[in-house]
This record gives C-alpha cells, structure tokens and sequence, in this order.
C-alpha cells in the first residue's frame, strides 16, 4: 500500500498523539505476527503479552482519552491463514473458533481496549463475547460487530501488508456473497438480537447501497470499512495524475457518510498516508 509502513509500538503511540491533535476520536489496531508465533490453535491471539496486547496497554497508557478499538480474529494467528481453527479437511470449526474468539477479546478487555471488533463472521460470537465480557466485570467496554463483511477483492493490499492472506482456499464460506443483501439484513439483525454496540458494514465504496439498508433498519451506531483496495485505488491513480487524489477522496468519505454512517474506519494504516491524501 503506497504510503503505509507498519509501525513499532514507540512510533504508534507518537501516531496516536499526532491522530488525537487533530480530533481523531480512536484508532483501530491491527497486528502483525511473525511466522514463529503463529500455530493452528491460534494460541497467540489470546496471549496478555501479544503484541496487540502490549499496543494497547501502550497506548492507553500513554493516552487514555484516545478510544483503542482492536480485531478480533484468527487470521493473524494462525499458520493457514483463516479466520477460524479447521479440522483435518480444512473445514473452519465454528463453535471451536468461538471459543478462542472469546479469550482473544477478554485479553484485549483486560489490556486497556475499549472496543473490541470481532471480524471474523462466526456464527454467535458476538452473544458469546458479550456474555464473556459482562460475567469478566468489562461492563464499559463496547462491541463492534463486523456484521455486514463481504467476500471482497478490496482486501488485497491489507492481506499482503499484514501477511494475513489464506493460504488454501479463500473466506467465502463465511464471509458475504458481494451479490446478496437480503443477507446483510439477517446478519446484522442478529448481532444486535445478540448484544452488539456498534454495527459495521466492510467494504464501505463498493456497498453504499449496504449502508443505507441498514441505516433504515437499525438504530445503533453504524460503522462503515473504507477498505485499502479502495485507498490504494485512489492513491495510485493520484500518483499517476490521473485524478485529484485529495477532491477524489473527500467524495467517497462524504459518500460513505451521505449513505449513513456514523463512522468511518478507513483502512489507510498510518495518518501520514491519510492526511496526505485528504490534502490536510
């Protein structure tokens, strides 16, 4: 992604000062796991002393009036990639994956998080989580539900930034078909029967039309993904010349806003990259 570096834990939270300088409200964290940490438990996500762990402690630290919002997923962690522990066919085991789910985001409770971001779209984490949360004393600490996450291609340049791409196989089977809605309406009916604080709707250019559905039908806070193939789009084609990056770009935050959401994670990955292309 042109632009963006991953960042050392002393240079997050110099990024974090500079990010709520300028009225930014939180950030979200996304980490980068060596190969040597990662198994097919994915026993690292959950770990006091991962590296998502330490950056919140860190940042909170540092900046407690900064909101930390965290993933809470497998991928990261675990050595084929998924979002989820498979079983000896390479099926994703749902209920197992929760399981995990749960511990990832009680660890980043208990780190300092004050929001956690489940994104992997298993079935019922989000009412186990909650539960979890609750009966830990983490009554203050908020979900934000990736309810709405389609199968996309957006995703690209983020996969490869993070070293987060499957390695057989794709997300398809549980994450969204890109030509369904009907189906993002049930999806995200169902994290807020299950307690969810925040709805999200990934990616956010390309599913406009997404936003709005829900936006009519729900009341909660609603989150939209500007993802990094939707960045990296506009900054590559900015660097050609062939278009004006900074007008381009404030169009689709405005577009995305227009649509309904409350608000916008965009998948720029460092403020540097995000305020050179909005002009600021």
């Amino acid at each position: 992604m042109p632009g963006v570096e991953r960042l050392s834990i002393d240079l997050l939270v110099d990024e974090a000062r500079a990010a709520l300088d300028l009225g930014i409200p939180a950030l979200a964290l996304f980490p980068v796991t060596p190969a040597s940490a990662k198994s097919e438990d994915a026993a690292e996500a959950f770990n006091p002393e991962g590296l998502a762990q330490r950056a919140v402690r860190a940042v909170k630290e540092a900046l407690p009036e900064l909101g930390v919002i965290t993933d809470v997923a497998l991928d990261p962690f675990t050595t084929h990639g998924q979002d989820g522990l498979i079983d000896d066919a390479g099926y994703v085991l749902n209920d197992e994956t929760v399981e995990v789910l749960v511990k990832q985001a009680l660890s980043h409770a208990e780190a300092g998080a004050d929001v956690v971001a489940p994104s992997d779209m298993m079935d019922g984490r989000i009412g186990d989580i909650r539960d979890a949360l609750e009966s830990e004393g983490h009554i203050h600490t908020r979900i934000l539900a990736y309810s709405a996450k389609y199968a996309s291609s957006y995703y690209g340049p983020f996969r490869e930034a993070a070293d987060s791409a499957p390695k057989f196989g794709d997300r398809r089977t549980y994450q969204m078909d890109p030509a369904n809605i009907r189906e993002a309406i049930r999806e995200i009916s169902l994290d807020v029967e299950e307690g969810a604080d925040i709805i999200m709707v990934k990616p956010a250019l390309a599913y406009l039309d997404v936003i709005r559905w829900a936006r009519r039908e729900f009341d909660l806070p609603l989150a939209a993904y500007n993802v990094s193939g939707e960045y990296s789009m506009i900054k590559a084609a900015a660097e050609k010349g062939w278009l004006d990056g900074q007008g381009v770009m404030m169009e689709v935050l405005t577009s995305i806003k227009r649509a309904g959401a409350d608000i916008i994670i965009p998948d720029y990955s460092q403020l540097e990259a995000f305020l050179d292309i909005l002009g600021v």
